[in-house]
């Protein structure tokens, strides 16, 4: 992700350019975050920070979406207008369209011919899709939308909305927040304002009415940090009360319980968890880590590390490291309800699935970044070639 930097007129030549890895890395956070989550009986998601706090990672993925989604398609509006954004847009809903539709065909087919020959626990497969293809046009058209495969089709309502979006908040910023938080709003005031699942009839387990306000403030993060080259701006009062919060958030939320700990919470987490609608605590937990994360000089000289630049790799290819993903939890739900929850298992489902993770997303960003380095090639021999 590159972002501008401003040169300063004292200076004879413009300031160069740096790279800020903050965004990749905290979605390949993210994105090993969902590898462990979405297996329940995994042992490694006690330690992900849906055990220490309100939010978890699905609250990362789409408010760095919308963080994104300004970088890739904000900047190419303005430079190449609105024809060539919208067009692009298309084109990446098209392919998160057919990336969920094979995702739900995989899911399915793999489940009915896994249970032929072990028994597969009633919660990985809702009994409309156990039987028959009735159920087919009902995915394809999203008014079916199983059990851990509810974020993409999220994000596709949410990136095909983003040139209305964009258009609003080139008239003002403040009516864009206004309009997007009256409808996170009345979502969370009344939850049957959603859009319905034929297999949930509480409707989508993402209201998009709720979470569009996250994706928004991730667009709007992205044009305040674009003008101070990536960096939110740092405020000691602001670091203090994000910091307050989430330290009170983990005193409501750690599992002290399962750790054998005597509970240091002086009042009840809420019952309702409110991760359908965008509960005010959970949009204030994320926004209180972005706000950190993006204000920290010292993270972002972290990320452009080793460790950080792991994260990154991940973060960089994300569509297909989540895809990837959600096929190999998929498959650690079904060998631990089949075989048991031994540790000697656990230990080996989870080092193969961060090889295989990382094997499969080492060779796609290299191919990535030999794309990228061949597009700034040919850009460059335009630039200089002048008509005779």
């Amino acid at each position: 992700m590159q972002l501008p930097v401003s040169s300063s007129e004292a200076q004879p030549l413009p300031r160069k350019h740096t790279r800020d890895h903050r965004v990749d890395a905290l979605r390949g956070a993210a994105l090993l975050m969902m590898l462990a989550d979405h297996v329940p009986d995994n042992l490694i998601n006690r330690i992900t920070i849906r055990n220490f706090g309100f939010a978890d990672a699905a609250e990362i993925f789409v408010l760095l979406a919308g963080y994104a989604s300004y970088l890739a398609y904000g900047r190419l509006i303005d430079r190449a207008g609105w024809s060539s954004g919208i067009r692009r847009i298309l084109s990446r809903c098209t392919k998160l369209y057919l990336y969920q539709t094979a995702l739900t065909l995989v899911f399915v087919w793999t489940v009915r011919h896994w249970r032929h020959y072990e028994p597969v626990p009633d919660y990985i497969l809702e009994p409309q899709l156990a039987h028959g293809y009735g159920w087919l046009w009902r995915t394809l058209t999203f008014d079916a939308l199983p059990s851990y495969l509810n974020i993409l089709p999220v994000y596709i309502v949410l990136l095909a909305l983003f040139p209305l979006i964009y258009a609003v908040l080139k008239k003002s910023t403040w009516l864009l927040l206004g309009i997007s938080s009256a409808i996170w709003g009345a979502a969370n005031i009344d939850p049957h304002i959603t859009i319905p699942n034929w297999l949930d009839s509480n409707g989508w387990y993402l209201n998009p009415f709720g979470w569009q306000f996250l994706y928004i403030l991730g667009v709007v993060g992205a044009v305040w940090a674009s003008r101070h080259n990536g960096d939110l701006p740092s405020r000691t009062w602001a670091k203090v009360l994000c910091s307050g919060y989430l330290i009170g958030a983990f005193i409501l939320c750690f599992p002290y319980e399962y750790w054998h700990l005597g509970s240091l919470r002086l009042f009840p987490a809420p019952l309702n968890n409110g991760k359908a609608t965008l509960a005010i605590w959970r949009l204030f937990d994320i926004m209180s880590i972005f706000y950190l994360v993006q204000s920290s000089s010292l993270l972002r000289r972290l990320s452009a590390d080793r460790l950080g630049q792991v994260l990154a790799l991940l973060g960089r290819n994300s569509l297909e490291v989540f895809s990837f993903g959600t096929v190999l939890d998929l498959l650690g739900r079904l060998i631990l309800g089949s075989f048991g929850t031994g540790l000697g298992l656990q230990i080996l489902i989870n080092v193969l699935g961060l090889l295989l993770t990382f094997a499969m997303a080492v060779p796609l960003d290299r191919s990535r970044q030999r794309a990228k380095a061949a597009r700034a090639s040919t850009a460059l021999q335009t630039a200089t070639v002048r008509p005779g």
